[in-house]
């Protein structure tokens, strides 16, 4: 996750509140660094429908 680029658009917040939230100035917030594996296909939709690529996956992680 890169909130150095991150618009604070909310699609990441909206496919995965288990695992993002929105701070106080909109940036998104990680709350969970390795999620449950049932989550994976929703934060790898997040990390899709994320307008500014700030959201990546990796081997067992969200960035």
């Amino acid at each position: 996750m890169n909130t150095d680029i991150c618009v604070g658009a909310g699609q990441c917040v909206l496919a995965t509140p288990e695992v993002f939230d929105q701070g106080p100035d909109g940036l998104v917030v990680l709350l969970a660094r390795t999620p449950p594996p049932w989550l994976r296909t929703a934060v790898q939709e997040a990390a899709r429908q994320c307008p500014s690529g700030a959201v990546t996956v990796g081997d067992d992680t969200a960035r």
